[in-house]
């Protein structure tokens, strides 16, 4: 993308209320919202407040300056996450959040080979009725951290009888290789009161409590159980340590 002029001032002053800089050990973490964003839940519509953060090696508050460096970068060809707020996820004494991995397959096209798409809306449809929460959705996480491609490939090995787990480490991955580093130093920055994590994955647990975020309690997240994602469900309890509540389904 070619620029063709200097960014109007008066774009500035208007993106740069709406930017926030969170400062890291390395670099910097760009976070932009809140953004109002009307969305379709069971054909209702719900309105959240959205961010999306972007990494940066540059640490400045100088905001024009950033905006114009990225106006010349393809920006579609990074992975950029975000963030669904609902309530009052700042001060709100009880919050429920989901991180949310990316999953192409499932949250778009519907696949049944796992059970992310179906967790994807249910996770907002809890928040909602809860009353205050916010899904992280982690775009650099697609096959818990392998890339889409790789993903693919694994696809193949487990028609061909690999299980989830042999798929990864036979194209020499871990099981799990997902880092939620960004997404807790932007939950903390969104929100310092207590959370309640929507998930099965005590690794998710362990992040967050390690980093230090005051986590008050787990929910699970169950359901969409079928003949295409079986398999797929109980080699993530045997072998990948997710926990299977008694009288429930499906895990993540």
């Amino acid at each position: 993308m070619n620029k063709t002029a200097k960014i109007n001032q008066e774009i500035i002053s208007i993106l740069e209320d709406k930017i926030q800089l969170i400062k890291r050990d390395s670099g910097a973490i760009y976070l932009v919202g809140p953004i109002r964003l009307p969305v379709n839940l069971d054909g209702e519509t719900v309105t959240f407040k959205w961010y999306c953060w972007l990494n940066c090696d540059e640490v400045t508050e100088d905001y024009e300056r950033i905006i114009e460096k990225l106006s010349s970068e393809n920006l579609a060809e990074y992975q950029q996450s975000s963030v669904l707020v609902y309530g009052d996820f700042e001060y709100g004494e009880e919050a429920l959040i989901r991180m949310h991995s990316i999953c192409h397959t499932g949250d778009i096209f519907g696949s049944k080979r796992c059970d992310c798409g179906f967790q994807l809306k249910q996770s907002m449809k809890m928040i909602v009725e809860h009353g205050t929460g916010a899904l992280f959705y982690l775009a650099n996480h697609e096959g818990r951290g392998i890339g889409l491609f790789s993903k693919a490939m694994a696809y193949v090995l487990q028609e061909n009888g690999l299980d989830t787990v042999e798929a990864n480490e036979s194209l020499g991955f871990v099981d799990d290789s997902r880092n939620y580093s960004d997404a807790i130093e932007v939950l903390k920055a969104l929100r310092t009161k207590p959370v309640t994590l929507i998930t099965n994955n005590p690794k998710k647990m362990d992040a967050l409590q390690s980093s230090g975020m005051h986590v008050s309690g787990r929910t699970p997240l169950w359901g969409d159980i079928s003949e295409f994602n079986e398999k797929y469900l109980q080699t993530k309890v045997k072998r990948s340590g997710h926990i299977e509540d008694k009288g429930t389904s499906s895990n993540d």
